[in-house]
């Protein structure tokens, strides 16, 4: 799929996080003959005519890096400051997924180039999910047919992720700040390999995963 002529693609990828759960920032952990977020970058670029890479504070070291907030929303935020007002569609992508594939980046955008205000990659969800209060009880059990995991690049169109973010809210992606203004997301099918990196095994599998791609051997 390409890109109408009329749409322009930038991307930003979120690689401002600390790294306290997982111990280091994982954005920077080497994959291989690169990094995590270099990873994540070069893939965006093939799909977007610019990328705007968010940083820790006082890392900013190229053109298009800049520094992160306190929270991923206010990070995107800043992102969002660098990317040219003529910019249609806006990608943001987590540094932490590396393996983001063609295929999903064209999913995404190609869902809001068809009118979507929003389009974000899912993966059905397989194992039962319990709702609790605040003391653990449960009070609701969804039905899975309902459920998706959502992954990262989330595309939309850039005049309603702007506004979506005019208010400086928070949330745990910017889908959810979209939704909240009633605009429309559209879930399209993720990639099993758009794993994110949590954990220190997640990192083992990435490097492996990694060394499969740059040897041939996938």
């Amino acid at each position: 799929m390409s890109t109408p002529a009329n749409e322009i693609v930038w991307t930003i990828i979120v690689a401002a996080g600390s790294g306290l759960r997982f111990g280091s920032a994982k954005q920077f952990e080497t994959l291989g003959d690169r990094r995590v977020v270099d990873w994540a970058v070069e893939e965006a670029r093939h799909h977007s005519v610019g990328v705007v890479v968010v940083v820790p504070a006082g890392q900013e070291r190229e053109p298009y890096e800049v520094a992160g907030g306190q929270t991923r929303s206010e990070s995107v935020r800043r992102g969002l400051k660098a990317v040219p007002d003529d910019a249609t569609i806006i990608c943001v992508h987590d540094a932490a997924r590396p393996f983001a594939s063609s295929v999903v980046y064209q999913r995404v955008i190609g869902a809001v180039v068809d009118g979507n205000d929003g389009a974000v990659p899912g993966i059905p969800v397989t194992d039962t999910i319990k709702q609790v209060n605040s003391s653990d009880v449960v009070v609701a059990t969804p039905q899975r047919a309902t459920l998706r995991a959502v992954q990262t690049p989330q595309a939309f169109r850039a005049s309603t992720l702007r506004r979506a973010h005019n208010h400086d809210g928070e949330g745990t992606d910017d889908a959810a700040l979209v939704e909240a203004i009633g605009g429309t997301v559209l879930v399209v099918p993720g990639d099993e390999i758009n794993r994110k990196i949590t954990t220190r095994d997640d990192l083992d599998w990435a490097r492996a995963h990694a060394h499969d791609l740059l040897f041939g051997e996938v």
